[in-house]
C-alpha cells in the first residue's frame, strides 16, 4: 500500500518556528530541547517527548498511529510562540 504522504529523510532543517525552549524558559539548554522546525521541503519537524505508549490505548476515534509513527508532546507555549510563523491552510 502506498501512502498519500511520506516523510523525506533527506530534507534539511531550514528554520526554527517560534522561539527555542531556552528562550521560553523551558530548558536548561542541556537535554530538554523541545522544538519546531520548518524543513527544506516545507514539512515540519517537531522535537518533543515521545508519549506514544502513554496515549496509544486512549486515542480519540479516528486517530491512528502507524508502526513507524510516534505521538510527540511539546509545551503549549512553544506552539503558541510559533503561531505567527505557521501559514494558514
Amino acid at each position: 500500500m502506498t501512502r498519500r504522504w511520506e516523510a523525506d529523510p533527506h530534507a534539511s532543517f531550514d528554520r526554527r518556528l517560534g522561539k527555542s525552549a531556552a528562550e521560553l524558559g523551558g530548558s536548561d539548554a542541556n537535554d530538554e530541547c523541545p522544538d519546531i522546525w520548518r524543513l527544506s521541503n516545507g514539512d515540519i519537524a517537531v522535537i518533543g517527548r515521545d508519549l506514544t505508549s502513554a496515549y496509544s490505548g486512549r486515542l480519540p476515534d479516528g486517530v491512528n498511529l502507524a508502526a513507524d509513527e510516534r505521538l510527540v508532546v511539546i509545551p503549549g507555549i512553544m506552539l503558541s510562540s510559533a503561531k505567527k510563523e505557521i501559514p494558514d491552510a
